[in-house]
């Protein structure tokens, strides 16, 4: 079950701005992976489930983080079915990502109050989206559609919430151009979690670097 309802979770996207997305099939290092962004000042993890038992790790995680990490929100990303998202739900998910818009998806989590975030890349995906209950729409790939996408949208719905995810990088230039064309939040990935420090195990560098894009992303959004 879920420890955070929607609506915090939601609140907790819109004030912190950022999401970390990361995947890895050990445990261990996982585990320290989530701490080191959880020192940084991140409180919400997406786990994007994309290798075999990928939901073992996440239940070992969300253990973890219950038990170690106070006030971090667990979610999963790449869920493309609502027997893989009722699972995740099960196994303590917060939220859910997928990356395509799913009716199936937003009907098991609505059933549960659980915050759903479907893949969208048109204004009508987006309006459909809404119309089944989601807060915060997830652009992508983002690097495809870009800020302009965003303005776009935001001129005539100026009610919808965007978290582009892909591409997004931690620098100034980028974030800006993203929280100036009013998107709510940002999830980042490989730019953030490199494969460099993973091979390095390099968890001060990875709690700096996310202390540094929460700065940026502080400071854009002013």
């Amino acid at each position: 079950m879920a420890q955070f309802s929607r609506i915090e979770v939601a609140t907790a996207m819109k004030e912190t701005g950022m999401i970390p997305l990361f995947y890895h099939s050990d445990i261990e290092l996982s585990k320290k992976v989530l701490k080191a962004c959880y020192d940084g000042g991140a409180r919400l993890m997406e786990f994007t489930a994309r290798g075999d038992f990928a939901h073992e790790i996440f239940g070992e995680l969300t253990k973890y983080a219950i038990a170690e990490l106070p006030g971090m929100i667990m979610g999963v990303g790449s869920v493309t079915d609502a027997a893989a998202a009722s699972l995740y739900m099960a196994l303590g998910a917060n939220f859910i990502v997928t990356p395509v818009l799913r009716e199936d998806i937003a009907i098991v989590c609505n059933r549960r109050k659980v915050l759903w975030s479907p893949g969208c890349g048109t204004l009508t995906e987006i309006a459909r989206a809404e119309e089944l209950g989601c807060e915060i729409v997830k652009l992508f790939p983002g690097d495809i559609y870009g800020p302009n996408f965003v303005k776009g949208i935001k001129g005539p719905c100026k009610w919808t919430s965007i978290m582009p995810t892909g591409g997004v990088a931690p620098t100034k230039e980028n974030l800006s151009a993203w929280f100036d064309a009013g998107v709510t939040c940002v999830g980042m990935g490989s730019k953030l979690i490199s494969k460099e420090i993973i091979a390095n195990k390099d968890y001060a560098k990875l709690e700096q670097d996310v202390k540094n894009a929460l700065a940026i992303v502080n400071e854009v959004r002013k």
